[in-house]
């Protein structure tokens, strides 16, 4: 859980988006907030973390924190 929130922390400081997260099987996706506005230290934590970019959807995702 610690790790979900540092990371939605950070992303916080990129916007404060009504309905930031998408949730489909075994994904986890934050929206409206533009990859290439986030920090290339704050992509790395995010990555520690388990949030990648998704090329494909413009957006952060997860494996770690979908569904199961």
């Amino acid at each position: 859980m610690k790790d979900l929130i540092e990371a939605l922390q950070i992303f916080l400081k990129y916007g404060n988006p009504r309905n930031p997260t998408n949730c489909s099987h075994d994904e986890l996706h934050i929206m409206e907030i533009e990859p290439e506005d986030v920090s290339e230290e704050d992509i790395k934590r995010l990555d520690e973390l388990g949030f990648f970019v998704s090329e494909s959807e413009n957006c952060f995702m997860s494996f770690r924190y979908g569904s199961a």
